[in-house]
């Protein structure tokens, strides 16, 4: 009984911390702008399902798509037995669901034990790759270094190498708790006294050699060490999440379905921004006053951005891919679409930090009394010289290689679009090339310095 009153505060605890992290998480999400996203829902959830539970995207790279497959299937099955850890803790019993679902059971386990080994195997290749091979993409300047007061940035690659660690500890713990458990079955001294349920062909293979040795009490010992390491190591894995940039885990999802269904390379044209160019052009044009309309064109920070350019944020795994496929990046620009995300999801967790709120303007500031570093938090912006610099804006060719290529369907055009929008339409920047062809435009309804009437004269002429 007083295990179970154990095991029942420690999930209670796990539990609740997770969901005052979430809360936390959702609360900065929050503070975009409004986007309507919840439309066509047979097609979000069939993107959903293709993308971030079909895993299509991962496949575009065939080596880290099949070893990501490996773990990411094991995180899907294993969690049955998980399940079952969990009910076994609360109610006292042992190998519950083994008493009930017979030979599905068997099967279960097999697959389950065959799964962890792959998963251990994946994770010391994803290792060697990200630590001896040292792939390209898990590197860049954006990964060592933010001028912004979040300085996390070099501890992406310490993060990777956690997270596969702790995976191959939780399948050790795993198999610890099969191999002592069948071993004391053997014996007669198991918790079910008789035969134990379930088909577990590494675990037997191991138990049979007798690795954990004869003694029924270190057996005992090993067995309860490999069930509570397991399940500590999963509460503690989930509560790792929300300050890890494993956290996709279980952003992708959301992620995935909030995604934009329009053509990839279609830009956003903001009701707003509609009516005062409607208004410019016909002087007895009235524009329709909307009380929630922005205060400003495009995006100076976070909280001018759209709440799904957010979420993209905290979905980001930094992999790097968009960053590998940005033809701006290659051709040595400064804009790396990967640093663009981070600098977003940053941003937010210094608001977060230091208790920025914004004022009737949409301006962040500091509160009251607040101290020096909270104060200097809310003097500078997403977009100037402590995250996103007008250089890296302006490189961006809005050809959509790394919305194209994110695995969860983060979309870091609209963010860059937005911040080019708050540059050309609140500050008038831009380089002297757009401004000619803007005036262009305007003038001749073309970018070209000629009326629309010459414009097939060329063919005359041939």
């Amino acid at each position: 009984m007083i295990s179970q009153i154990v095991f029942l505060l420690l999930t209670l605890t796990a539990l609740g911390a997770f969901a005052w992290q979430m809360r936390k998480v959702l609360a900065n999400i929050r503070l975009g702008r409004p986007l309507q996203r919840t439309d066509q829902m047979v097609q979000r959830l069939g993107k959903m399902l293709l993308v971030a539970f079909g895993q299509q995207k991962m496949f575009k790279r065939i080596t880290p798509a099949v070893l990501h497959a490996f773990i990411y299937v094991s995180f899907l099955v294993i969690n049955i037995e998980v399940l079952e850890i969990i009910i076994d803790g609360l109610t006292g019993q042992h190998r519950v669901l083994g008493q009930h679902l017979g030979a599905f059971y068997d099967g279960l386990m097999a697959v389950n034990e065959w799964l962890a080994v792959l998963v251990i195997v994946a994770c010391v290749a994803l290792l060697y790759r990200r630590n001896v091979m040292k792939v390209r993409r898990f590197r860049g300047i954006e990964m060592q270094q933010s001028k912004g007061l979040i300085r996390r940035r070099n501890y992406s690659h310490l993060d990777a190498n956690i997270i596969l660690v702790t995976e191959i500890v939780l399948m050790l713990a795993l198999f610890l708790f099969n191999i002592a458990d069948i071993s004391l079955h053997r014996m007669g001294a198991g918790a079910l006294g008789g035969e134990l349920p379930g088909s577990y062909p590494i675990s037997h293979m191991l138990a049979e050699a007798g690795v954990l040795g004869s003694s029924a009490s270190s057996l005992h010992l090993l067995e309860r060490i490999g069930w509570w390491g397991h399940i500590l190591g999963i509460f503690a894995f989930l509560n790792y999440l929300p300050i890890s940039k494993h956290f996709h885990i279980l952003m992708a999802f959301p992620n995935v379905y909030f995604s934009k269904l329009e053509p990839t390379g279609k830009l956003s044209s903001p009701k707003h921004i509609q009516e005062e160019v409607k208004a410019a052009f016909d002087f007895s044009y009235t524009p329709a006053e909307d009380p929630h309309a922005p205060k400003r064109f495009g995006a100076r920070d976070v909280t001018d951005l759209s709440w799904k350019s957010l979420l993209d944020a905290y979905t980001c795994t930094e992999c790097g891919r968009c960053t590998s496929e940005c033809p701006a990046n290659l051709t040595g620009k400064k804009l790396s679409p990967r640093k663009i995300v981070m600098d977003v999801r940053d941003r937010l967790e210094e608001i977060q930090k230091f208790h920025l709120t914004t004022d009737e303007n949409g301006v962040i500031v500091a509160p009251e009394g607040a101290k020096p570093e909270a104060q200097q938090a809310a003097a500078h912006t997403l977009l100037g010289d402590f995250y996103i610099s007008e250089e890296e804006l302006r490189a961006c060719t809005t050809c959509n290689a790394c919305v194209e290529t994110c695995p969860v369907n983060i979309d870091q055009v609209a963010i860059i679009m937005e911040l080019r929008r708050y540059l050309v339409m609140e500050e008038s920047s831009m380089p002297e090339e757009w401004v000619a062809m803007s005036n262009n435009i305007e003038n001749n309804g073309a970018p070209w310095a000629f009326p629309a009437a010459a414009r097939f004269d060329w063919a005359k002429e041939v």
